[in-house]
């Protein structure tokens, strides 16, 4: 099994816990706030993995390149934006629609990294991330009653404009990350990944802090006060940040982003062992289409 493999099921596993988390804290932070505390708190854990990789395994410092300082940017900023706009979905009572649309990301993934990287995928692998696609689309649209004119009339509205912007952000964002990250080699992948993480964290950390600072400075003040329980999704978030960057340096990023759908498979399986929640039929036969998926993508990666 190639490394990039167990490193992106970690990287979802992490990300699946740092979620639940976040949701914790919304309620008592706000949606800002929470968007925050995912990257503020990530930076002392990110510049500490940093530290440990040079010092305690000897890898060497990189130089910046140019097009680490544009690429990083240009990553976090649209990783921001995605991020907002996956959020601002919720605010729509039609929202089911646009969340299956901004889940096919992997698509758009694949997409730019065709064109930014000149990256392509096996004709198996992109039927693998299709019917990993279908299942999040299967599982978002369980528990919704759809009909004919219900759907026509939502395929094309504002909730599914949004989900395909959001999903596009995340795309642009994961390929942006790899070209930074690529940028650095010759001092070993986990410093690649670990280097361009820090930068990318530090300047989202610092665009949110100031906009936060002029235009929800109350939300700042409790993002701060709630450190001794947003630490923790820090911890977890820049937990699966590693994974992330270090998977989409060894890896092209639609497989990484597309067996990072597994993602869903450990939620359900949260919701069901632990929580004792109700799973429908549509919403198993959606796990089921993504966990084929995801051994397609292993066994064709």
């Amino acid at each position: 099994m190639e490394l990039w493999i167990p490193i992106t099921i970690a990287a979802a596993f992490c990300q699946n816990l740092r979620t639940a988390l976040q949701k914790h804290l919304k309620g008592r932070l706000g949606t800002t706030g929470a968007t925050f505390i995912r990257f503020g708190y990530g930076v002392p854990f990110a510049m500490i993995y940093l530290a440990v990789l040079h010092l305690g395994f000897g890898y060497g410092l990189p130089q910046p390149t140019m097009t680490l300082i544009v690429a990083g940017a240009l990553g976090g900023l649209a990783q921001i934006l995605a991020t907002f706009l996956l959020i601002h979905l919720f605010s729509y009572r039609n929202f089911a629609v646009g969340t299956a649309y901004s889940k096919t990301e992997p698509i758009q993934a694949a997409l730019f990294g065709f064109v930014v990287l000149g990256e392509r995928v096996t004709s198996a692998a992109a039927v693998c991330i299709l019917i990993g696609i279908t299942g999040v689309i299967v599982i978002s649209l369980a528990r919704v009653p759809l009909t004919v004119s219900a759907v026509r009339g939502n395929l094309a509205g504002r909730p599914a404009l949004i989900g395909l912007a959001s999903a596009a952000l995340f795309g642009a964002s994961a390929v942006a990350y790899r070209t930074a990250s690529l940028s650095l080699e010759g001092t070993g992948v986990p410093m690649q990944a670990a280097y361009a993480l820090v930068y990318a964290t530090v300047l989202q950390t610092s665009v949110m802090a100031l906009w936060m600072g002029f235009r929800e400075p109350d939300q700042l003040r409790a993002s701060l006060a709630a450190w001794r329980s947003a630490v923790w999704v820090g911890l977890s978030g820049v937990a699966g940040s590693i994974g992330w960057f270090t998977a989409m340096t060894l890896q092209n990023v639609a497989y990484v982003r597309a067996l990072a759908q597994i993602e869903l498979v450990f939620t359900f399986l949260a919701s069901w062992l632990v929580f004792r929640e109700v799973i429908v039929r549509s919403e198993i036969l959606g796990c089921a289409l993504i966990v084929l998926a995801v051994v397609g993508i292993v066994l064709t990666g």
